[in-house]
């Protein structure tokens, strides 16, 4: 049970709002209020009855391991909030609150698609390939978990890369890319083109967390945490660029003219962009780490993106 000697909250030092982790939650109070009940989901029930047999099952493909993925990071969360809270650090607790929320949220969302449009409920574990098992079955919650008796910043940088980089930062957006793909390009499901805007914009916010925590740990420890995040980042690159890639060999003729090359060198483009973010923290001080601003945190996650 936590013993309390005293309270941020009431104390004369207070909550550092130009703190990264406070703008993020006043971003999150303010754009990561939607409900997916609210979504119109009846032009997509048209347009999935009007789509062919193989276009159906590649949305459905994504679709399964976006949801499935997105219930992993809901259950195995919670170690990386408790070690922040027993940390002392109150702002960054504050603001993974809306993490646990907004993961979950995000289960509802997949699955309110999957009942409104596609309807039968089916067993959708056929579409988890051995990389998929290894990211999400094994390395995720390995890595997430260890910190219930490892709080080293060693382990909490091995758990944000795998969470933060990985998951979010390579799959998450290699995921969106192909349902822009699918849908964007051809017009048609814009329940679903809304649902996966909200999450693109949610996860934008979470990555943009997990550089701030993996530079914070780089700064405040040197080149040893950059050396672990290196060196996970190369570990998972074979999983997840195999993830990226099961997701296409079981089609003759691949459904919406996707072409696998073009989404292999997007993923790989995204380790790219998150191995050179990061790698910046080991010439900045904390200071520097804790007075990022306002374009760079909202671009944090894409060196290259548009402020929102």
């Amino acid at each position: 049970m936590s013993n309390h000697r005293s309270y941020r909250s009431t104390s004369d030092k207070g909550l550092n709002y130009n703190s990264p982790p406070m703008r993020l939650w006043a971003k999150a109070k303010k754009l990561g209020v939607w409900n997916p009940a609210d979504i119109d989901l009846s032009q997509d029930a048209q347009d999935w009855k009007n789509l062919s047999s193989m276009e159906q099952d590649l949305i459905l493909r994504n679709t399964s391991l976006f949801i499935a993925g997105e219930e992993a990071v809901t259950v195995d969360l919670l170690p990386l909030i408790q070690i922040v809270a027993e940390d002392g650090r109150l702002e960054e607790e504050i603001y993974l609150t809306s993490f646990l929320w907004e993961e979950a949220k995000h289960v509802d969302a997949f699955h309110t698609f999957l009942d409104q449009v596609v309807g039968e409920r089916v067993n959708l574990d056929r579409y988890q390939s051995l990389s998929y098992r290894k990211i999400f079955d094994e390395e995720l919650p390995t890595a997430l978990c260890a910190l219930r008796t490892d709080k080293s910043p060693q382990a909490q940088a091995r758990a944000s890369t795998t969470y933060n980089l990985i998951v979010e930062g390579v799959l998450a957006e290699t995921g969106y890319f192909g349902y822009d793909k699918m849908l964007a390009d051809n017009g048609i499901m814009p329940g679903m083109q809304t649902i996966v805007g909200h999450l693109r914009r949610d996860e934008s916010r979470h990555l943009a967390y997990g550089v701030f925590l993996l530079s914070r740990l780089v700064a405040e420890h040197g080149d040893e945490i950059w050396a672990i995040i290196e060196s996970r980042m190369q570990e998972l690159m074979l999983p997840a660029m195999g993830v990226v890639k099961e997701s296409y060999i079981y089609y003759d003729e691949i459904p919406f003219g996707i072409d696998p090359e073009e989404m292999m060198t997007f993923a790989g483009n995204q380790f790219a962009r998150r191995i050179a973010r990061i790698q910046l923290a080991r010439e900045q001080t904390l200071d520097q780490v804790y007075g990022i601003d306002d374009y760079e945190l909202d671009t944090a996650d894409e060196p290259d993106a548009v402020a929102v």
